[in-house]
């Protein structure tokens, strides 16, 4: 008899109220997006990180920095993008951003 399959992030989060929304998120993202072989976990994660702070969606940003900390970038490498980022994307997205880094790798 198989183990019940563990919740995922996104399944924990929305439960049952966008169960489509879990299961591309799921199946799609992180199950095909996430998975191709063209780019390597780590730089992808670089790319969903600076993507995020150049689109100001700083509430995505704990799940995302955490796992880019998993696929190899250091905490000195993201505040490196985020720094380079300001200069980019604005000042005050750098500065939120940030903030919530700063937050994530102090616990």
């Amino acid at each position: 008899m198989s183990e019940p399959k563990q919740e995922s992030a996104v399944q924990k989060m929305l439960g049952d109220f966008a169960p489509k929304l879990v299961q591309v998120t799921d199946d799609v993202l992180f199950g095909d997006v996430w998975a191709r072989e063209e780019l390597s976990p780590r730089d992808r994660s670089l790319i969903t990180v600076a993507a995020l702070i150049a689109g100001g969606n700083t509430e995505q940003l704990p799940f995302h920095l955490k796992k880019a900390r998993e696929n190899g970038l250091t905490e000195t490498e993201i505040v490196e993008v985020i720094t380079h980022l300001a200069f980019y994307c604005g000042w005050p997205r750098a500065m939120s951003a940030i903030l919530v880094a700063k937050e994530i790798f102090n616990k």
